[in-house]
């Protein structure tokens, strides 16, 4: 009879640690060195001011005692008892709404028609671009006294060709399309950035569709609109954040049309008339600096982020699901 002894295997020995080489470290911190002075740029002057606007939201604070918090309060207030502010958000939505589709397809055609030009292209392009170096106060105050009803050219023209050209940024039905014909004045910005994408489109796509039959309509709808969809994206984007936050102008020409600013440029009526260039920004303005109400102004702040964020995330999911479609078919 034979035993058999198991011997008792070792285990492998553990694999030498790796070191890290040093240079990968010195070269972490020479990036962060770098990066820090946008960094501190970043938390000082966008960090800092967006924490504390939210918590000074759920206060009530007047820049001179000390906050005292009210949890909810402003909140409530802001959609229960505050009539003006329903009517600041009916008048910034519809600016959203008019100004975002007609700022895009006024941008777009105006880019459309400039591409298709053979002569005084340079010409042409930089005189729409001009109005959008106005600066706005300016261009607003130029606008006013063009549009003034008395003595304004623009309905002393009309009055020849036997049109009433109506009372414009005094009258509370016309001032906001007024104010959406001052801001299609100055958006050239947006008509250059559609004309290099309309310029950057391949003619071999047009080409192929035109060989397919494809007319004029059919072309633009099915060979320049999805090559462009960023572009145009970014456009809505950008006009809904600009409608969103539309507060010079309203100011100005509230003030102006009113009579009511004085050499300094402060105005006593501000919303005139009847409230109706009344927006959201201007109404926080108003509660913040010269009602200071700053707990309350930061609770409409923080409201007026959530839904530039909010119109922002949807249109960007939106076209990711659209091109997404578009790839797979």
């Amino acid at each position: 009879m034979t035993a058999t002894l198991g011997r008792a295997v070792a285990p492998p020995p553990a694999p030498p640690a790796r070191r890290r080489p040093a240079g990968r470290g010195r070269r972490r911190w020479t990036a962060l060195a770098f990066l820090a002075p946008a960094l501190i740029g970043f938390l000082v002057f966008f960090g800092y001011p967006l924490i504390a606007t939210v918590y000074y939201s759920f206060t009530r604070y007047d820049l001179v005692n000390a906050p005292e918090w009210i949890g909810f309060g402003n909140y409530v207030r802001m959609f229960t008892t505050e009539p003006l502010a329903g009517t600041a958000a009916w008048n910034t939505l519809w600016l959203v709404v008019v100004l975002t589709v007609t700022r895009v397809l006024f941008a777009l055609g105006v880019a459309s028609v400039i591409a298709r030009l053979k002569r005084g292209v340079g010409l042409i392009r930089t005189l729409c671009y001009l109005p959008a170096l106005a600066p706005p106060a300016a261009a607003t105050l130029a606008f006013v006294f063009l549009f003034n009803p008395e003595f304004g050219p623009v309905n002393r023209f009309l009055r020849l060709l036997g049109i009433d050209g109506g009372l414009w940024f005094n009258d509370p039905a016309m001032s906001k399309p007024a104010l959406t014909l001052l801001v299609l004045w100055g958006s050239g910005e947006l008509m250059i950035i559609i004309l290099a994408a309309l310029l950057d489109v391949p003619q071999e796509q047009y080409e192929a569709a035109e060989l397919d039959g494809a007319g004029p309509l059919r072309r633009f709808w099915h060979v320049t609109l999805p090559t462009i969809s960023p572009v145009l994206l970014f456009g809505v984007v950008n006009s809904i954040i600009f409608a969103l936050q539309f507060f010079t102008q309203a100011v100005v020409a509230s003030g102006v049309a009113s009579g009511s600013s004085d050499v300094a440029g402060n105005t006593k009526y501000i919303g005139a008339p009847q409230n109706s260039t009344l927006t959201y920004p201007v109404w926080l303005y108003v509660q913040g600096f010269r009602y200071f109400n700053m707990g309350y102004a930061a609770a409409m702040a923080v409201l007026l982020f959530v839904v530039s964020f909010s119109f922002t995330w949807i249109l960007v999911r939106q076209l990711r699901k659209a091109s997404a479609v578009e790839g797979g078919a």
